[in-house]
């Protein structure tokens, strides 16, 4: 059974479109209008090994913030909706990823509740095209749409390029593992039974 979903998210601020597949190969077209957030969904989708076709049309006149937190909005719902009832899942999946000096942690689990930890400081106002503050609403938006827990630190690292793109492939890797199959699982992994 494919886990895949499409997503479409139109509002006075931002038109998206978002066809994506857990089971995917890191397949990834992508024109959200900022660079940057181009750059880091790449590397989202390539070390995820998920296909990600991304379109989105945001009030860039203005600035990135609707662009980027409504992607995050559509990108969370588009997870949900591809795991589906989650039988047979790891639930639970992590990654300490290093990116030169920088070293970030990413646990993730697709428990049906979703809360955010952002443990990071940048130390510029930008990444190229895009405001490294950006980087907390996209995975807040990530994690509430996607009803996940997520968790990230980044334990140390003094380039922003290299601090923000860690946390992207840290939550590949992560959600990755927690969207593996595991034989041994025949339902959902909860002593709730449901998840």
């Amino acid at each position: 059974m494919a886990r895949t979903s499409t997503i479409e998210r139109n509002t006075n601020e931002t038109k998206i479109k978002l066809d994506f597949n857990i089971d995917g190969t890191g397949k990834a077209d992508i024109d959200s209008g900022v660079g940057f957030f181009d750059h880091m969904m790449h590397g989202f989708a390539r070390h995820g090994l998920f296909d990600v076709n991304l379109k989105v049309k945001g009030d860039l006149e203005v600035d990135c913030h609707h662009t980027i937190e409504d992607t995050g909005i559509v990108l969370g719902n588009a997870i949900r909706e591809a795991a589906g009832d989650k039988k047979g899942i790891k639930r639970y999946g992590s990654c300490i990823l290093p990116m030169d000096e920088a070293l970030v942690l990413c646990a993730v689990d697709l428990s049906g509740r979703p809360y955010l930890v952002f443990d990071a400081n940048f130390t510029a106002d930008r990444c190229g095209d895009m405001d490294t503050e950006m980087a907390r609403e996209f995975f807040y938006a990530v994690s509430y749409a996607g009803a996940m827990n997520l968790h990230i630190k980044v334990l140390y690292g003094t380039n922003n390029h290299h601090i923000m793109e860690a946390m992207f492939k840290a939550f590949a890797k992560a959600l990755d593992a927690a969207t593996m199959y595991d034989e041994r699982i025949t339902d959902v992994l909860s002593t709730k039974g449901t998840l």
